[in-house]
C-alpha cells in the first residue's frame, strides 16, 4: 500500500512524489517552494512566476490559495524555521513595480493587458532556468561588464528612451494628466527600491563570490594539472636515473626551464619571436646535448617575413651546437638584444677554444653555416676564440619593425 507521500509511478520503479508545503525555506505558505522542489525548478524563479501571474487579474492570488489550501504541510520537528524577510520585501516590491506601471500604461484595465507582459516574463523566466549555470553566468557578466565599458552610451539610451517616452505622450496630449501618475510611480519605485536594495546588493555580492571561487578553482585544477602531468612525471624518471648524474642535472634543468616558462612566460607562439625562437632553441640543444645554456634576452621583435631573422636563428642554432660538442664547457651563455631595428645574439661558451686560422677548410660549421649564412641575408657574424680562453659567437642583423 502506497504512501501518503509516493504512489507507484505505472511501467517504472520511480515512485511519484506528492507535493508538500515545506517549513524549510518558504516566505509566506512554502507553495513556492514546494512548486520548486516538486518541478525541480528554481524557488526564485517560481516566486517571480506567481509574482506575474498576479498582475493579470489576480491569477496568481489564486493559484497561491488554491495550492496553498490542497497541498499539505510538510512535517517539521522543532520551531518553525525563520522567514527571509527582505526576500518577501524584495518580491513584493517587483509586484507593486509591475502593477504601478500597469495602472500608469492602463495596461492593467480588465487585466489582459497585462497578460503579454506576463508570458514573455514567465518565458523568460523558463529560459534563464533551462540554461546550464556556466551559460547563466555568461549572461550576467556580459551584461555588467558591457555596461561598465560603455556606461556614458548606457546613460545616454536611458536619457532617449525617457524624452522619446515624454515626447509621445505630448503629441498625443497625455503628458499633463500623466504627470500626477509619473510622480507616483518614481515614488514607489524610488521606496521600493530602497527596499529591495539590500536584497539585490547581497544577490549581487553573492555572484562576485561565486565567480572568484570558480576562477579560484579553475586556477587551482591547472596548477594540479600542471604538476601532475610535469613535475611528478621528472621525479618519475629521475629516481629511475639517480645514479647517472649528468642525466638527472638534466632532468632538473629541463623540469626548471618549463617551470619558470610557465609561471612567468606569456603563452605564445615558440616561433612567433625572436625571443621565443631562442628560448625554444636552446632548451632543445640542452636536451640534446646535456649541456647547460643559459638564457637571457632583452626586447623583443617578431620574425620577419623575408626570412632574415629565421637565417640568424639558424646561424645561432649552430653556434650552440659547436659549444655543446666541441668546448667542453660545463655552460653555455645565450644573450638576444632587440634595440631598435638591429637584432644581436651573443653565444659564448668559457671552454678550451680553438685556433680560427687552423680550421680546416672542409668544416662548413663556422665558415658557412654561421659566417656565410649571415652574409647571404644581410648581417654579420664575428667569431672570437683563443686556445684556452673559450668562445664568443656575435650575430647581428639589421631588419625593419613591422
Amino acid at each position: 500500500m502506497a504512501d501518503q507521500k509516493t504512489l507507484a509511478e505505472p511501467g517504472g520503479d520511480a515512485p511519484y512524489r506528492r507535493m508538500t508545503r515545506p517549513m524549510e525555506g518558504r516566505l509566506v505558505g512554502g507553495v513556492a517552494q514546494g512548486l520548486a522542489s516538486q518541478l525541480k525548478l528554481d524557488p526564485v524563479v517560481v516566486r517571480l512566476m506567481f509574482v506575474l501571474l498576479s498582475v493579470v487579474d489576480g491569477v496568481g492570488f489564486v493559484a497561491y490559495a488554491v495550492l496553498w489550501m490542497v497541498a499539505p504541510r510538510e512535517p517539521h520537528e522543532g520551531h518553525a524555521p525563520a522567514r527571509d524577510w527582505s526576500q518577501l520585501a524584495a518580491f513584493s516590491a517587483i509586484g507593486m513595480a509591475l502593477m504601478a506601471f500597469g495602472w500608469l500604461t492602463g495596461a492593467s484595465k480588465g487585466g489582459i493587458g497585462m497578460l503579454p507582459f506576463a508570458v514573455g516574463g514567465i518565458g523568460a523566466l523558463i529560459l534563464w532556468q533551462q540554461a546550464d549555470p556556466v551559460r547563466r553566468r555568461n549572461w550576467v557578466s556580459g551584461a555588467t561588464q558591457s555596461i561598465r565599458k560603455n556606461r556614458v552610451r548606457t546613460l545616454l539610451g536611458v536619457a532617449l528612451v525617457v524624452v522619446g517616452a515624454a515626447g509621445f505622450l505630448a503629441a498625443q496630449g497625455e503628458l499633463a494628466p500623466a504627470r500626477p501618475g509619473l510622480l507616483f510611480t518614481v515614488v514607489v519605485v524610488g521606496g521600493l527600491a530602497v527596499i529591495a536594495a539590500p536584497w539585490l546588493a547581497g544577490l549581487w555580492k553573492e555572484l562576485q563570490l561565486e565567480r572568484r571561487e570558480r576562477i579560484r578553482q579553475e586556477e587551482r585544477a591547472e596548477v594540479a594539472a600542471m604538476v601532475h602531468d610535469s613535475v611528478l612525471h621528472t621525479l618519475t624518471l629521475i629516481q629511475r636515473v639517480a645514479q647517472d648524474p649528468r642525466e638527472v642535472t638534466r632532468l632538473a634543468r629541463a623540469q626548471e626551464r618549463e617551470l619558470r616558462n610557465w609561471l612567468y612566460q606569456p603563452a605564445q607562439d615558440a616561433d612567433a619571436t625572436v625571443a621565443a625562437a631562442v628560448r625554444r632553441i636552446a632548451a632543445e640543444e640542452e636536451d640534446a646535448h646535456g649541456v647547460a645554456i643559459e638564457v637571457v634576452c632583452v626586447g623583443d621583435i617578431a620574425l620577419d617575413s623575408a626570412g632574415k631573422l629565421a637565417a640568424m636563428l639558424k646561424a645561432s642554432r649552430q653556434a650552440m651546437v659547436n659549444a655543446a660538442k666541441y668546448s667542453e664547457s660545463p655552460s653555455i651563455s645565450v644573450y638576444a638584444e632587440v634595440e631598435g631595428e638591429e637584432v644581436t645574439i651573443f653565444v659564448k661558451d668559457r671552454g678550451k677554444g680553438f685556433d680560427l686560422d687552423t680550421v680546416p677548410l672542409d668544416r662548413m660549421g663556422i665558415r658557412e653555416s654561421i659566417i656565410g649564412r649571415m652574409e647571404r641575408h644581410g648581417g654579420t657574424a664575428r667569431v672570437r676564440t683563443e686556445p684556452g680562453e673559450g668562445t664568443e659567437v656575435m650575430l647581428t642583423m639589421k631588419v625593419e619593425k613591422p
